[in-house]
């Protein structure tokens, strides 16, 4: 049975399952449950002590108990990819337990023409999704042998491929076992990055970083695809799963033009890895939210 192994145990995150175990719980426990339970999260996907609190106040919105089914849309950062592309693996190995992928479901996507596959090697070396796995595996170890996951990894998609795959993945998100999980940082600034825009209104660069991604994160909240193209188009914002956002916020107008609007998003946390004091330091941001559903 091919398992993709947890390349970045050891390394990103701890490879001891016990010690993991504390530290989600430590996080989970420090986190409210404001905003849930979430159809769908956006959380961060860097090494756990950078944003591994962070991530808690997404995951923490998560309600195991109707949950059956966890898509992972991650951005591709080491390949080319002009769409998106689904695991060849049968499981997710993580250090609590492994993670079962729902076949069924792959096959379905694939009969719609639009997804190619990812060998083992493009998955074991992409962090996107993996840096997930150990938090779901975390929120539902209560139910460890009754879900599945659909890891989607997300290429370089033009405003209307993400309305596409938001379209086609619409009637997943409707489903209320569903949980989508979105995988994305935030800004990344820095000449490492090629990325230092600084409005010098804010006072410190670390503020102007803050102010754009709050803005940001405020056009998501309309949950208007448009609006989050124009925003990105404008600053070119560093936000690496600005992909992923784009197919969640695709498939939420999908759901609108169907009559469906009682939905709501939610940022809960947001995190720098540093302050940006001057032009040769650099950050990564961190931004946790949920999606949820009005019955």
């Amino acid at each position: 049975m091919s398992a993709r192994r947890a390349t970045h145990a050891g390394s990103w995150y701890t490879d001891s399952g016990t010690e993991l175990s504390r530290q989600l719980d430590h996080w989970l426990g420090a986190a409210d449950l404001l905003h849930g339970p979430a159809r769908a999260i956006i959380a961060p996907h860097a090494g756990y002590t950078y944003c591994g609190a962070c991530g808690a106040f997404a995951y923490r919105q998560v309600s195991p108990v109707v949950v059956k089914r966890i898509f992972i849309l991650g951005p591709s950062h080491h390949v080319r990819l002009r769409g998106c592309a689904l695991s060849v693996a049968k499981k997710y190995r993580t250090p609590l337990y492994d993670l079962k992928i729902d076949t069924q479901i792959n096959a379905e996507l694939e009969k719609t023409g639009q997804f190619s596959w990812m060998d083992m090697k493009t998955d074991e070396d992409e962090h996107s999704i993996e840096m997930h796995l150990p938090y779901i595996a975390k929120v539902m170890e209560d139910y460890k042998d009754q879900f599945t996951i659909v890891p989607i990894l997300v290429g370089s998609l033009n405003p209307e491929q993400e309305a596409q795959y938001g379209s086609l993945l619409s009637s997943y998100l409707m489903d209320p076992t569903n949980l989508f999980v979105i995988s994305s940082d935030f800004c990344h600034w820095g000449e490492r990055f090629s990325y230092t825009y600084y409005d010098r209104s804010c006072g410190a660069i670390h503020k102007s970083i803050e102010k754009l991604d709050k803005q940001g994160m405020d056009i998501i909240e309309t949950l208007s695809p448009q609006s989050f193209t124009e925003y990105l188009r404008k600053y070119n914002n560093t936000i690496c799963g600005r992909h992923p956002i784009g197919v969640m916020l695709g498939a939420v107008k999908a759901l609108q033009d169907q009559g469906y609007d009682k939905m709501s998003f939610k940022f809960l946390k947001y995190a720098q890895s540093s302050q940006c004091e001057d032009m040769d330091d650099s950050s990564v941001s961190y931004a946790s939210g949920s999606l949820v559903f009005e019955i």
